[in-house]
């Protein structure tokens, strides 16, 4: 075993005196000691101890047997030796004797914490973990010790006394600093005390009383100064309301007041908050029913305004700016590092802060540490990296300074000395060589804190501005009178041509009469962005129609706080909702039906392009299958309104959007199955062995999805053979079913989970008319029956809907079981003639029962997007007997590979690639501007026909016009050479 060598690496002693008188007393003590202070290393400590800091000092003095063994055996083994020893203590002991234990373990591990942090042997995080080790393993014992004492006369009665905490009904909760497991080295500890009337444990009237009075004794035990010193100062003011409650109040009053009145900073405590004494497993439940009130479902961007408002009160009474001058060394005299202007709690209400804004989606982010938090949100792209870098380097550099400034007489001092020799002497603690070189240091790291917190808290990014602007101040008038013509004037030379109903609809909105703006700081959010969102309307091709969706918007709104400080902290957004109420009808009624869908356009685009990860992330909390189908359904349609702005925006092509939705869809589909099947399986038992899949045929399956898109799904299922019915555990209450009952039932489960409607529109539409025997054969059918019925009795157009299939949920071996037998269809030797028939017979079916509604219906139209498809699908069934590799699901890329196999004409594959993509182009670029039915009038709205413009990169509607109906009639020619043609086939097929 290597033995430990002490650094000599040590601050030099701002008092030599006084550093030499402990060096002489210290010897003093006995020849060990002596003999201790002789050697180098331990001499430099000792100078550090007795020249910085009188408190240390007399640790050193009182505890000259911890520091032996931490120069010889080092600060891990005496804070692991005084933590263990806290372990093994019985709460029998004493109260006397248990105290002196307990004052005895904050000496020692004090001692061995400042030196560890002296020598540079610990970092913060092992500086903080052993301080909150040593708090949690002190409140543990304490808290045992009374309850044991409680049981013993009689006034309790623990279900097991030897281990008084479990089942005790009392729940220590540690908030703030301890919570984090970030202790400073004076700090107290910020408790919440709770109890449940219902454990059963007290049996009078007066439990309420009884709790109390262990609430008073372990402040006591805890906090009281004798002549071995004292454990922590605990502080009690962070449970509910606590100039009216007592120091212990029940779960039920906790739960019931922080779901009816809680605050913002009371959700910021219990971010930190976790179980440090008394009966644990109780705490841990009370925060899992306090979750919903700390981590909202929807982006709370209207808790930055509350912590700032905080920070703001902050400032006032206790905190303060930095000092102007020259002079480094006089602008921080008497500075507060944690509460002064980019000191530590900027840090910590810029981390929180985040994470309450965006942990109620992404539960990754919900880590009560500071610098784990930091890591986090930079990792997830909420918080650029330089800046989260920035902050953790202050973070490490105050709360080191904080440490030294407690060092010096453990008092719970957070200010600078306001002496310039003392702050000379805190120079020297900190190892600098002078005043000014700590001084520049200090400044560094504050003014880049002061500088991040601003940019977060008090300067948005600006909106982009329009030509003409309104006044920042501009006067509307009273309800039920004219606007001022001024302001009417202001309004027409923004472009509205109804300037009097836009001014009337204004005055409606500030007076409250909308539900959305009846809290006073609801309308002061809007009067703020009023200039900003009046002229982003106007910038919109019809202002006065942007302006009436908007306003519908508002009007249905249930509450209007969480979306206008939306808008605050996020401007530009302005801007992009004006685009879609501009351009966008469809996407404007969803917006007002649906306004969290806006969440879904402030997700950085890496988590946006994972939704495997980000939904299972948001999945973690759902304890059960409504809540996991509410998260779903919401996180769909929130991801299906970015891609959809996105298209629309011209940020992203049809393809990619094709593949964003066709992901989204899989990974929704993917994260209900089990959860439908273990919830199913609680109802109905399980069949041993069985095992269901999803495979998608169509857009989805080629992963193509549009705007409006169904899902065309098949579910397929397998089981033993031997298994006839299922199971259920002796005892269990499900009931027993057919296996194909079973899975039926299972599909049918699935299916609703899929398309239930919420408050937020259902998931999707799900088309199931491509499985066997269509809409008259079972809703899941066996693997077995799948590959009979593929082996010999599909149709033509069936086999030609599997060339789009593509499993998307399921077990593996159940997937490739399915694939395999897909690959058997697609490549069973048919007569190519018979296959072109009844293509063509098909598709001549299709011109006289499914005639194009309109000119712009680019998929139903002679040469529009069905018929590319079904030459693609027609050549991949002729030719994948000898060439199984050409299939693909998706159309382009069997295109290319058919070309590139010379089974398809270069020319005619140019051809058919370059109609594919514009006609769903176009058929995208549609269903967002208007709606899911084709346009029926050749001349479209500006707004759709600026949008389909600029995703066509055509000059105007007739050039587009003309373009279309070109590639129409060569894709037609190319069908008729491919295929047949199907103007000439009458009959069924």
């Amino acid at each position: 075993m290597t033995r430990f060598r002490l650094p000599p690496r040590f601050p030099a002693p701002a008092d030599a005196p006084a550093a030499e008188r402990l060096v002489a007393r210290f010897a003093e003590l006995g020849a060990a000691e002596s003999r201790l202070a002789a050697r180098p290393a331990a001499l430099a400590l000792l100078g550090a101890l007795g020249g910085n800091s009188p408190y240390l000092s007399d640790l050193a003095l009182r505890e000259p047997a911890g520091l032996r063994q931490i120069v010889t055996a080092g600060p891990d083994a005496v804070v692991n030796g005084a933590l263990a020893r806290l372990r093994a203590m019985p709460p029998a002991t004493p109260r006397p004797r248990l105290a002196a234990a307990l004052r005895a373990a904050k000496r020692q591990v004090a001692l061995a914490v400042a030196v560890a942090d002296l020598a540079g042997i610990w970092r913060l995080p092992r500086i903080t973990d052993a301080l909150s080790d040593l708090a949690e393993a002190t409140l543990s014992l304490a808290a045992a010790h009374l309850l044991r004492a409680a049981h013993d006369s009689g006034e309790l009665r623990l279900p097991d006394p030897a281990n008084p905490a479990h089942g005790s009904g009392l729940i220590v909760l540690a908030a703030g600093k301890l919570g984090a497991r970030e202790l400073n080295y004076s700090s107290d500890v910020d408790l919440v005390l709770l109890f449940d009337p219902d454990a059963g444990v007290y049996h009078g009237e007066a439990i309420a009383s009884c709790y109390s009075r262990l609430a008073h004794g372990l402040v006591s035990l805890m906090a009281a100064r004798d002549a071995d010193g004292y454990v922590f100062r605990v502080d009690l003011r962070l449970r509910p309301d606590p100039a009216a409650t007592p120091p212990a109040m029940s779960m039920h009053a906790a739960l019931t007041y922080y779901e009816s009145m809680g605050q913002t900073w009371e959700r910021a405590a219990l971010l930190k908050a976790r179980p440090v004494a008394g009966d644990r497993a109780l705490g841990a439940a009370f925060l899992d029913s306090v979750r919903p009130f700390v981590w909202r479902r929807y982006l709370d961007f209207a808790a930055i305004a509350d912590i700032h408002a905080m920070k703001r009160r902050i400032d006032t009474h206790r905190g303060g700016p930095i000092a102007e001058g020259l002079d480094p060394v006089a602008r921080l005299l008497g500075h507060n590092l944690k509460l002064g202007r980019g000191g530590i709690r900027e840090i910590e209400f810029l981390a929180q802060t985040l994470q309450l804004v965006w942990g109620g989606r992404e539960p990754g982010l919900r880590r009560p540490g500071t610098l784990p938090a930091l890591g986090l949100l930079a990792a997830a792209g909420h918080l650029p990296a330089t800046a989260a870098a920035e902050l953790a380097a202050a973070y490490r550099f105050l709360r080191r300074t904080e440490h030294r400034l407690q060092m010096v007489a453990d008092r719970q001092t957070h200010s600078l000395p306001d002496r310039a020799e003392a702050f000379a002497a805190i120079a020297t603690f900190m190892g600098y060589p002078s005043p000014t070189a700590f001084a520049r240091a200090l400044l560094r790291h504050l003014n880049r804190v002061q500088a991040r917190y601003a940019a977060f808290f008090e300067s948005p990014e600006e909106p982009a501005k329009s030509a003409a602007e309104l006044p920042r101040t501009l006067d509307f008038g009273r309800p039920g009178r004219a606007a001022p013509p001024a302001t009417t004037a202001a309004l027409e030379a923004l472009g509205f041509t109804g300037a009097a109903h836009v001014a009337a609809a204004v005055q409606s909105w500030l007076s409250g009469h909308p539900r959305a703006l009846r809290l006073p700081r609801a309308r002061m959010l809007l009067e703020a962005l009023l200039p900003d969102l009046l002229a982003a309307l106007a910038r919109q091709p019809q202002p006065d129609a942007a302006f009436a969706r908007f306003d519908s918007v508002l009007s249905r709104l249930a509450a209007g706080v969480q979306l206008l400080s939306l808008f605050q902290r996020n401007p530009a957004l302005i801007d992009r909702i004006a685009a879609v109420l501009g351009a966008a009808p469809s996407l404007a009624e969803h917006l007002a039906r649906h306004p969290a869908a806006l969440e879904g356009l402030l997700s950085p685009e890496a988590a946006a392009e994972d939704p495997v990860a980000l939904l299972h992330a948001q999945l973690a909390d759902a304890t059960v299958l409504e809540e996991a189908i509410t998260l779903t359904r919401r996180f769909v349609r929130a991801e299906t309104f970015r891609v959809a702005v996105a298209t629309l925006e011209g940020r992203i092509d049809v393809d990619a959007a094709g593949r964003a939705r066709s992901d989204l869809a899989e990974a929704a589909l993917a994260a209900l199955l089990p959860r439908v099947l273990e919830d199913h399986a609680t109802r109905y038992g399980r069949v041993r062995g069985g095992t269901m899949m999803v495979m998608a045929l169509g857009k989805t399956g080629g992963r193509e999805m549009m705007a409006g898109s169904d899902l065309d799904l098949m579910l397929i299922y397998d089981h033993p053979e031997g298994v006839s019915e299922s199971s259920v555990p002796r005892g269990g209450t499900a009931r027993r079913l057919p296996a194909s009952q079973w899975f039926a039932r299972a599909a049918h489960a699935y299916v609703a989970a899929i398309t239930a409607p919420g408050a937020e529109g259902p998931m999707f539409a799900v088309d199931m008319r491509l499985r066997p025997s269509g809409n008259k054969g079972p809703v899941a059918v066996s693997l077995a029956a799948f590959r009979r019925y593929h082996a010999a009795d599909a149709w033509t157009w069936e086999r030609m809907a599997l060339t789009r299939a593509r499993a998307l949920a399921g077990p593996q071996a159940l997937r490739a079981a399915v694939a395999a037998t897909i690959r058997a269809a697609l490549a069973r030797s048919d007569d190519p003639a018979r296959i072109r028939a009844d293509a063509a017979a098909m598709r001549a079916r299709m011109l006289r029962e499914l005639p194009p509604d309109g000119p712009w219906d680019v998929k139903l139209r002679s040469g529009g997007l069905i018929e590319v498809e079904f030459i693609a699908q027609v050549l991949q069934l002729v030719h994948a007997p000898a060439r199984p590799d050409l299939c693909s699901p998706n159309t382009g890329t069997a295109l290319a590979r058919l070309r590139d196999a010379e089974l398809l004409p270069a020319g005619d594959a140019a051809l058919l690639l370059r109609a594919e993509r514009l006609w769903r182009t176009v058929l995208s670029m549609l269903r967002l501007t208007l709606g899911t039915k084709p346009a029926r009038e050749a001349d479209l709205p500006e707004a759709a026909a600026r949008a389909l413009l600029r995703a066509t990169a055509e000059v105007d509607v007739p050039a587009l016009r003309a373009t279309m109906e070109a590639l129409a009639e060569a894709v037609r020619d190319a069908f008729r050479r491919h295929i047949g043609d199907p103007t000439t086939i009458r009959g069924e097929t």
